[in-house]
């Protein structure tokens, strides 16, 4: 655990400063509001992500990695019953895991209250490197505890879970950033994988673009259910970011806290 922990962390700091960088001398868009506050809020929101996860850890012993570890044991799990190669397994498990992903995003579009505590997310007037952080906790509580379920019914070892949870956070960074791919790169890669500019699409303020694109790491979900929507209406220099209806002070960390609880 402690392994993974190193991992994860390396990882996710070495991307996000290796983003920051990037659309700091590079920016795909101009910001509208300060980087500085924005910044502040978006960390103070992962720090209590965090500090909630843990918490949940106290609670529920077994999170995702734990419960891969304790589903083998107890040869629970589609994947613990069948023989498959350890890499097409790990493939298998990466798969279905990106799937489960795609389809609580939608649903959290779907269903008004899921869509209450997802609005935290949404309500960031930009989109960079730092709004892939952006959840409340309570949003980051409920898609635990929907994984370690998922785990138990899938069974992917513990090595899938790392690695979908790296290629996850790592994918996520990635498709916030305010990154310009080169057009011709862009249309290659959004073949397989989301790319900023694809996900940017699922960030603007109206309704028909900000229910599509819900992918994260693997684009084709998208274009199998025809939830894919190519390029926003009014250009990506010229779109809006963000929530119709939001109050002038998404940049404030009480007040995405409290966003899910406020009435329009």
């Amino acid at each position: 655990m402690i392994h993974e922990n190193l991992i994860r962390l390396g990882v996710f700091f070495g991307l996000f400063v290796v983003f920051a960088v990037i659309e700091t001398y590079a920016p795909r868009r101009p910001l509208t509001t300060s980087r500085g506050r924005r910044w502040i809020t978006n960390w103070g929101l992962s720090i209590v992500n965090t500090l909630a996860t843990r918490a949940l850890n106290f609670a529920v012993p077994l999170l995702a990695v734990g419960a891969a570890i304790d589903a083998g044991r107890q040869g629970f799990g589609i994947l613990n019953t069948v023989s498959l190669s350890p890499w097409i397994e790990v493939l298998v498990a990466v798969a279905i895991f990106d799937f489960a992903i795609w389809l609580q995003h939608l649903v959290t579009h779907k269903v008004p209250l899921l869509w209450r505590l997802h609005r935290v997310h949404h309500s960031d007037r930009d989109l960079d490197v730092t709004t892939a952080i952006r959840f409340h906790p309570l949003e980051i509580a409920l898609s635990m505890g929907i994984k370690i379920g998922l785990v138990y019914v899938i069974g992917p070892s513990a090595i899938a879970i790392i690695l979908f949870e790296v290629l996850l956070n790592g994918s996520a960074m990635f498709n916030h950033a305010n990154i310009r791919l080169p057009l011709w790169l862009d249309r290659i890669v959004r073949l397989i994988f989301v790319t900023p500019d694809m996900h940017r699409v699922h960030h603007s303020v109206h309704r028909h673009e900000h229910d599509s694109n819900y992918g994260f790491a693997l684009s084709i979900w998208d274009r199998i259910f025809r939830t894919y929507t190519a390029q926003p209406a009014q250009g990506h220099q010229d779109m809006q970011i963000g929530l119709q209806w939001q109050d002038d002070a998404p940049n404030k960390l009480s007040w995405a806290l409290w966003l899910p609880f406020r009435r329009r």
